[in-house]
């Protein structure tokens, strides 16, 4: 049984489905064609890893068969015995099969592969697995079911539980590509104002660039997101301390670099690419001694010295969906993360006890891999780390709101032509809440895809309205106001005018639809099969006519408008850290502080007059 994470190849790919960069890691290969020779069968052979216009002809190979990049994901009409979507499981559109066409015709199948999509590129990860585990998701590609059988011995989602490589492959994806588009930062850390101290990682890697990362002498730490705290008022924008890179073209050499740091020899070790970064750009110095009776972590290559401190930022991100209907409930989730800068000197353990207000509300809990959790309990749960170096996310969580939603009300919009409609928001804005509650921002937008914005008219009960072509955007608090317990009532009725609507013209598939020369639509020849998400969209208006009075966009789809905002103060998650309750061995006097910032994520508010899409409630 294989434990660990051990990658035998990646590959990057562009738009095109080209392949531009790979690297094959010979040791972890060793081993695998080690495995394959024990069992050597007719049905069961080693196969040498392909070439990079092999593995360019087997993607665009699965990407006709499949639908698109990713595929289906499930069975349909257009599957094929052998591929993917033949499974009938959604994880298929994210750990995926080539087939490796041989001269002699023979096929190569090639599984599992991460793929990670990041931009334009799409990534490739395939780690080492037994041959048991290849023969398993061979057979249940040609299974004559659909779906897992009741009963059955093997199913997909069994036998990826066995694989914890497939966890790390996701990793080594993911953090790729942040590199390759420019988006490797570390995690936002917001604390009370205070005097710049020196950081290490910037010091070491300026405002880090992968090609502008410039040598300099080791300081002591890195500086921190500020926002100001004023009695119970919290004003300020917070901002990371991370460094970011700008977009540029992929930088090979900067990815040998780091996949021969971050991954010898096929074994990732440390992904952070701050601390590869700073490790290649300042070495190592007789005066980074660890002490003899610790071991010095790989996720901490530098000691820290100077002022010592924590902090912690606990980040909900707020999910609704807001109806106003009395046949649909509203649906509010948080999906948040607690991020941690631990500014200590030696190698200490720090130790803390997470509460929160109702257990029954945190739905699933994962901890950074230096985390420790040795007892839990129906509202606590103690956690022990050895920090690393800089910031870093100590858990992810994924919890039930504990409060009522920041904002609700609601969004109608009636077409009272077929190029003018007429809308109205009334909304209630942190009813309940009260401070130390603060709300830096909140803007509503209406999206029109489909439609030009030509005209609109309409003055909102507070703040300001703008548009584009696509949109009409109120901003309705534009400067941080403290809660009150009271909420803030807000108003916009108003109209909006389109341009009209352009000629008909037919998809391929033969359905006819409404389009302007915004429309991306290509067509393509009638041998070949439609993506998968012309596919769906097709399915959807089959049977619906192109267009009518009351909802010309969207092809009778869905009218909504998006709340966006930002707030500092309690979390709407329940889970909160006690300073006083944070203990440090060896010990050491050390200030803690903790903040809260709520965000919004998809905060939707759906037409209460048109359509609008909602999960079905199981049966009793």
């Amino acid at each position: 049984m294989l434990s660990g994470c051990y990658i035998r190849a990646l590959w990057i790919l562009n738009n095109q489905d080209f392949v531009i960069f790979s690297r094959k890691f010979p040791v972890v290969e060793k081993r695998w064609r080690v495995a394959c020779e024990k069992e050597d069968s007719d049905d069961f052979k080693y196969h040498m890893l392909p070439n990079d216009s092999d593995v360019t002809a087997a993607f665009s190979e699965r990407k006709k068969r499949e639908g698109s990049a990713r595929g289906f994901g499930i069975r349909v009409s257009q599957s094929v015995k052998g591929s993917d979507s033949w499974v009938d499981d959604p994880i298929t559109r994210h750990v995926i099969s080539l087939y490796i066409n041989k001269e002699e015709g023979e096929n190569n199948l090639l599984w599992p592969l991460v793929l990670h999509i990041k931009g334009p590129y799409s990534i490739l990860i395939l780690p080492l697995v037994e041959p048991r585990h290849l023969k398993s998701y061979s057979r249940m590609c040609n299974t004559s079911d659909c779906g897992s059988v009741i009963g059955a011995d093997e199913s997909l989602s069994s036998l990826l539980l066995d694989l914890p490589s497939i966890t790390g492959a996701f990793a080594v994806a993911q953090t790729i590509g942040d590199i390759v588009v420019g988006e490797a930062v570390e995690p936002e850390v917001v604390v009370a104002a205070s005097p710049s101290v020196g950081g290490l990682l910037d010091t070491l890697t300026g405002s880090i660039g992968i090609s502008s990362i410039s040598a300099r002498a080791k300081p002591v730490a890195s500086p921190v997101a500020a926002s100001t705290i004023s009695g119970t008022a919290v004003t300020g924008a917070a901002t990371s301390d991370a460094p970011k890179m700008g977009s540029r073209p992929l930088d090979k050499d900067v990815l040998r670099s780091f996949i021969s740091s971050a991954m010898p020899f096929g074994t990732p070790l440390d992904l952070s690419y701050s601390n590869i970064s700073a490790i290649k750009t300042t070495g190592f110095s007789s005066a980074d001694v660890p002490p003899a009776d610790r071991k010095q972590p790989a996720w901490k290559p530098y000691l820290y010295k100077g002022k010592q401190r924590i902090l912690f930022t606990i980040h909900d991100t707020v999910h609704a969906a807001m109806y106003d209907r009395d046949e649909i409930p509203d649906s509010i989730t948080i999906s948040g993360q607690v991020n941690c800068r631990a500014e200590l000197e030696g190698l200490p353990d720090v130790s803390l006890p997470l509460t929160w207000l109702d257990s029954a509300r945190v739905e699933s809990l994962t901890f950074h891999p230096c985390a420790q959790v040795p007892e839990h309990g129906g509202d606590k749960q103690a956690i022990t780390f050895s920090p690393p170096l800089g910031n870093f996310i100590l858990m992810h969580y994924q919890a039930l709101c504990s409060v009522g939603p920041p904002i609700k009300g609601f969004y109608q919009l009636s077409m009272v032509s077929e190029n003018e409609g007429a809308f109205l928001f009334k909304l209630s804005i942190m009813e309940g809440y009260k401070t130390p509650l603060a709300i830096e921002f909140c803007t509503v937008t209406m999206p029109f895809p489909r439609r030009r914005v030509v005209y609109f008219d309409g003055t909102p009960s507070i703040g300001t309205v703008s548009n584009t072509e696509h949109s009409v955007d109120w901003r309705i608090l534009t400067n941080t106001r403290s809660a009150s317990g009271k909420s803030i009532e807000a108003t916009f009725p108003g109209t909006v005018r389109f341009a009209p609507w352009q000629a008909q013209r037919k998809h391929p598939s033969g359905s006819a639809l409404m389009a302007d020369e915004d429309s991306d639509l290509e067509s393509e020849s009638s041998g070949s099969m439609v993506n998968v998400e012309d596919y769906i969209m097709e399915k959807m208006i089959k049977d619906l006519p192109a267009v009518d009075l009351e909802d010309p966009f969207s092809w009778q789809a869905y009218n909504y408008a998006t709340v966006s905002f930002k707030m500092i103060g309690p979390s709407f998650s329940g889970i909160s850290i006690d300073p006083k309750s944070v203990s440090i061995f060896p010990a050491v006097k050390a200030p803690v502080e903790v903040l809260a910032q709520v965000t919004s994520g998809d905060y939707i508010l759906w037409n209460t007059l048109g359509k609008c899409p909602v999960a079905a409630t199981p049966q009793a």
